[in-house]
């Protein structure tokens, strides 16, 4: 290789990501923002820049605590489990953090306690009594999302304690009309208890003060910007025990609400990865530190990063962040995430559908510009997308060309390239320094790095298809597979030789382009050149008598059956299957429900039945319905699931009085059918008797509603 150019100042940033929370597998909506990062930070590295990378897992909180009680497992133990997975999912992506870390550590607690305690000595924490929802079976104050109820401006059940699904208003959990507990299905009482607040409304001038000077979209400033013209609120920073969290210093039963603890993970995180040592802690976060902060967050979260954060840094005697990266939502196939549909894929089931996750880093990037837009997964033009552009324009020129050089040349590049026409340098110089628009500032910078600089990663994949665009045209002119067919000159000799080396030349730097996005595949393309890692200076430095390894094939084309099984495993089965007995039995729901498996005619499985989802469900309520002579209309309660309305074919056999109370057993896993009645939200099992009328299927004494039927 030719010496590479200089490089420029180093910088040192901080960059992390948005917290995923310790509840559940990751899908293909979270790796967006994670892609993102990482995208970034690969590139800045490459750029000469000392970046550090970290995260963890956001693990604490009510629905944690519940959930884990539901597992039948301590809270800890959930929590391990759940950061395996997350950790082993993002080392498949490529995401390549430094340090993973979790937010319930030694690290975390001291981090936390130490800024509450500068806030609280500053003059930024009060407490006050409020009064809030208690169960009073579960003993335990709930948050507005485990409330629900009617909604009070349109009347729609099962509604939260904070807005309304149906009609969109919004409302306090107490405006609810007949509101019950999500947890235990008990009427919530109001109960007081001191809170302790963060005193956000004294900081409102630094915030605007650093929201002014911070690396942040226009889009997301006037949206921090509504809620400071309306004037900061004193923020909730406590909950009441039981809670799983950390608990404040001085104030027994009382923990910090998780979004305290939340971001100070992130420098928890640094401070594991730094052996904990406080010089090197504060040369990052430090008052006076010179390094950057960056922040890669999902909009949904902006009011905690944009507001919340940068006023506790600056109320504790911390750095502020340089900027905030937001990203939008992801829509599969244009619409939200389905299950019914298959479309709401956890990423392990794209990667066991074998499907490359450099691929999905590529088209995610290829929707990325420097906006906050979502964006939307069209797995039609995902196949098309990366069949097109990664195999069949920039795997495409190597495989065109390399074979020649092996063959005609010893596997030896030219020791020159001053031979080829002027027309194929000067597509080589065109391709080294593109020229593209930037009108941001960094026109000083190589274009395509003035674009990844500013996250605006599709108008990257544009200019590099572009430029594959042409040199595939170009090769397809030269027609280099022609030359070979007759060698019987120096001439014509050298001229293959210069062309194929030309055209190798800008794969190099394609592939520099590239290596962000698709940093396993550059790894192969340095294996291939036989090269030390790829920096951004090599854009300028050329391979000239090198010697490059027999070609193998660096990329394959999706296959369609790939993205198909991967569909088929994310699709959960709503059709309920029935119990095979001589007097089969069957589902009592109304008539337009879907047709059941089984009975005399079909056999069903043990695959069958373990997609069936048993619940023990109470009675809770039971009516007629106008208009339908068969049909009562019941209100299920299933304990910590909630409620849930069927439409049950069971009035001939029960007057809805006597059912009120009784515990049944319903199939819990059907998607909502909206009916003329209203919307069914499950089937109730039953068995069919001698004169072919219903009998319901009930448990035995000391069943619970939620309890899993197995």
């Amino acid at each position: 290789m030719s010496a590479p150019a200089p490089r420029t100042a180093s910088r040192k940033i901080l960059v992390t990501n948005a917290l995923p929370y310790a509840n559940g597998p990751l899908h293909l909506g979270h790796m967006v923002g994670y892609i993102q990062a990482d995208i970034w930070v690969r590139f800045q590295r490459m750029c000469g820049h000392d970046v550090t990378y970290v995260c963890a897992d956001d693990a604490h909180g009510t629905p944690i605590m519940l959930a884990a009680e539901k597992a039948g497992l301590a809270p800890e133990a959930f929590i391990a489990d759940i950061q395996k997975s997350h950790e082993a999912d993002f080392k498949a992506f490529g995401i390549a953090f430094d340090h993973y870390h979790s937010t319930h550590s030694d690290e975390n607690r001291q981090l936390s306690e130490t800024i509450y305690t500068a806030l609280k000595n500053n003059g930024y924490i009060a407490s006050r009594f409020i009064e809030q929802a208690y169960d009073p079976v579960k003993d335990m104050f709930l948050p507005d999302r485990y409330i629900k109820g009617e909604c009070p401006k349109c009347g729609t059940a099962d509604q939260y304690g904070d807005n309304c699904e149906n009609c969109g208003a919004t409302y306090g959990p107490t405006d609810l009309k007949n509101p019950f507990s999500v947890v235990s299905g008990a009427t919530p009482v109001l109960k007081e208890s001191e809170h302790y607040f963060f005193s956000l409304s004294k900081l409102q001038a630094e915030v605007q003060a650093w929201l002014a000077a911070a690396d942040v979209h226009a889009s997301v400033k006037a949206k921090l910007a509504e809620w400071l013209d309306g004037g900061l609120k004193d923020w909730d920073i406590s909950r009441d025990a039981p809670y799983f969290g950390f608990e404040i210093p001085g104030a027994p039963g009382k923990y910090f609400y998780v979004w305290l603890d939340a971001p100070i993970g992130y420098f928890a995180s640094l401070s594991a990865l730094l052996g904990n040592d406080a010089e090197k802690l504060a040369a990052f976060i430090g008052p006076d530190s010179t390094a950057e902060l960056w922040h890669f967050i999902g909009k949904d979260i902006i009011n905690f990063h944009g507001l919340f954060w940068p006023a506790m840094l600056k109320g504790a005697g911390y750095r502020q962040p340089t900027g905030l990266s937001v990203n939008g939502y992801l829509t599969v196939n244009g619409a939200k995430m389905s299950k019914s549909r298959g479309t709401f894929i956890k990423a392990r089931t794209y990667l066991d559908a074998g499907l490359n996750p450099e691929y999905l880093r590529y088209y995610f990037a290829a929707k990325l510009s420097d906006g906050v837009d979502d964006l939307d997964l069209n797995l039609d033009d995902f196949v098309a997308r990366v069949n097109s552009d990664i195999v069949g324009k920039y795997v495409n020129i190597a495989s065109r060309c390399a074979g020649f050089v092996e063959k005609f040349f010893a596997g030896k590049l030219p020791m020159s390239l001053d031979g080829a026409c002027s027309d194929a340098i000067g597509l080589l110089s065109n391709v080294e320094n593109p020229v593209t628009s930037i009108d941001d500032g960094s026109s000083h910078l190589h274009p395509i790095r003035a674009l990844y600089e500013k996250r605006d990663y599709a108008a990257v994949i544009r200019e590099v298809m572009d430029l594959a665009d042409t040199t595939n045209t170009f090769i397809h002119n030269t027609a280099p597979w022609t030359l070979a067919k007759n060698l019987d000159t120096e001439q014509k000799r050298t001229d293959l030789h210069q062309f194929c080396g030309i055209f190798l030349n800008i794969f190099k730097v394609l592939t520099v382009y590239l290596k962000p996005l698709l940093p396993n595949l550059a790894k192969e393309v340095e294996l291939f050149f036989d090269i030390p890692e790829l920096s951004w200076n090599d854009v300028d430095s050329r391979l000239l008598g090198t010697k490059i390894r027999s070609y193998t094939n660096l990329a394959n084309r999706i296959d369609l059956a790939q993205i198909k099984a991967m569909i088929a495993a994310s699709t959960e089965s709503l059709a309920p299957v029935e119990v095979p007995n001589a007097k089969p039995a069957k589902a009592a729901s109304a008539p337009a429900a879907a047709a059941p498996v089984g009975g005399s005619d079909t056999h069903a499985s043990i695959e069958d039945f373990a997609k069936i989802d048993l619940r023990i469900a109470r009675i809770e309520h039971a009516e007629g319905v106008d208009g339908a002579d068969k049909l009562l209309r019941l209100t299920l309660d299933l304990g910590a699931m909630g409620k849930r309305q069927v439409f049950a074919g069971i009035k001939s056999a029960y007057p809805p009085e006597k059912l009120i109370g009784r515990l049944t057993v319903m199939v819990a896993n059907l998607a909502p059918r909206k009916m003329r009645f209203g919307m069914s939200e499950g089937m109730v099992l039953a068995a069919s008797g001698d004169d072919g009328g219903p009998f319901l299927l009930a448990p035995d004494d000391g069943a619970q509603p939620g309890m899993k039927v197995k």
